[in-house]
């Protein structure tokens, strides 16, 4: 199961390969459900959606280079992986990590600071 443009995406194998998508997850495991049949046993492997460095940058709005200056001061999440082209994150993660950026400059920005 993976998630696309948007979308969720699941391959059902057996005899031939069939995809479905619906709009969230419950309704494409439902989908899947339909589709294996009732009484099947489902097995469902999620594949989290993976970012690189111009990834995280545009998700952050920061440049590529603010990025690596993160990483050596040790306050970037930790990639899930280092590939030859470079370090991967979950984008989930990445998302957590711009929301308490987020947070974290309006809390600064009512304290004690001046509206401009």
């Amino acid at each position: 199961m993976w998630e696309s443009d948007g979308r969720w995406h699941v391959r059902v194998d057996g005899g031939e390969h069939r995809e479905r998508s619906a709009q969230t997850r419950e309704r494409c495991l439902a989908e899947l459900r339909k589709a294996a049949g009732h009484d099947a046993v489902l097995t469902v492997e999620v594949r989290p959606a993976l970012v690189g460095v111009a990834e995280a940058a545009a998700l952050l709005g920061w440049d590529k280079r603010r990025i690596f200056t993160y990483l050596r001061r040790g306050s970037f999440p930790e990639p899930v992986a280092t590939l030859a082209s470079g370090r991967v994150w979950r984008r989930e993660d990445i998302a957590a990590f711009a929301a308490t950026r987020t947070t974290r400059k309006r809390t600064g920005s009512t304290k004690g600071g001046s509206e401009a």
